[in-house]
């Protein structure tokens, strides 16, 4: 209804933005745990305020950096140690320094006193949960994304850094976020359910051995590198745990069964694995040039059969 005659018009007020929404898959520990981080002025390490976040290449220069020793160090240390335990390499000589740098970041364990480790930690927070605050360095809230206790680093046992930079690398790829999105509600699903986290740190243990055994030389050659090799194997695998868990209707008393069929495609038809994800990113940026409306069918995408080798098991 219009004033009365004569009275100045009441600008129209704008358009208010919604209030961001919590993901409802959070509990109400994860919803405290950011409203308490909100709250103060300081983290527990001294640091002022949220870290800024960390993109992959960013993250990965430091590791260059802080590597570079350890990788052109002619054979000595650890890294010598595990040349010894691991068949002789295969890749082509350009490769082997790459490989050797993949090797030391899964010998660094997380640090308290690296700011990147914190902040590669913190943006994995930040994406899972789309949220902007920053995160204490321990408490409940690393338990809802997926890891088994308040201390993450207690699961990078086996693989260090590497298993963050896997999980970095997936969650900051811009065609890869929305199917690790997809894993994460997955995870939370009522009857579903599985440790998101854990389940990446595993596959990453997988593509780490496939490493070291071998497995993935013919590949890594074919295309001129390891680490997008390694990351790109990371995100497909994730791809098939998600095609499996969702369309056979997987619980976590299957969490063995589907492991061991994980780790036999990243051994034997790592081909196959990347193929699918190709598939998937070229049907993803299909569905957004369409009409973007319609759930992406992942039937078929990764349905790789085969016989079952080893033994593979929540770490």
């Amino acid at each position: 209804m219009s004033g009365a005659p004569g009275a100045p018009e009441q600008p129209e007020e704008p358009p208010r933005s919604p209030a961001r929404q919590v993901p409802p898959q959070l509990s109400k520990d994860l919803q405290e745990a950011r409203e308490e981080w909100a709250a103060v002025e300081e983290i527990q390490l001294g640091l002022g305020g949220p870290l800024p976040p960390i993109s992959f290449p960013e993250a990965l220069q430091h590791f260059r950096s802080q590597c570079r020793e350890k990788v052109q160090g002619g054979g000595h240390g650890l890294l010598s140690l595990l040349s010894c335990l691991c068949s002789p390499p295969s890749l082509r000589p350009p490769l082997r320094a790459e490989r050797e740098l993949v090797l030391a970041m899964a010998t660094c364990p997380l640090d308290d006193s690296q700011q990147v480790h914190l902040r590669i930690l913190q943006t994995i927070f930040q994406q899972l949960t789309r949220s902007r605050l920053g995160c204490p360095r321990y408490g409940p809230h690393w338990e809802e994304l997926g890891f088994q206790g308040a201390d993450p680093s207690t699961d990078l046992r086996g693989t260090g850094m590497l298993g963050l930079m896997q999980l970095l690398f997936l969650l900051t790829h811009p065609q890869l976020l929305p199917l690790a999105q997809e894993i994460f509600k997955l995870s939370h699903h009522e009857t579903q359910s599985f440790p998101f986290c854990i389940m990446s740190v595993n596959i990453t243990r997988m593509v780490l051995q496939a490493l070291k055994e071998e497995h993935l030389s013919r590949v890594c050659n074919r295309r001129q590198e390891v680490i997008p090799v390694l990351n790109h194997l990371h995100a497909a695998t994730f791809l098939q745990l998600f095609q499996l868990w969702r369309g056979q209707h997987r619980t976590i008393a299957d969490a063995g069964f589907v492991l061991k069929e994980l780790e036999f495609s990243t051994k034997k038809k790592p081909k196959q694995l990347l193929k699918s994800l190709d598939i998937y990113m070229s049907r993803r940026l299909q569905q957004r040039s369409g009409s973007g409306a319609q759930e992406m069918d992942f039937t078929g995408v990764c349905d790789l059969q085969g016989e079952l080798e080893g033994e593979a098991q929540l770490v």
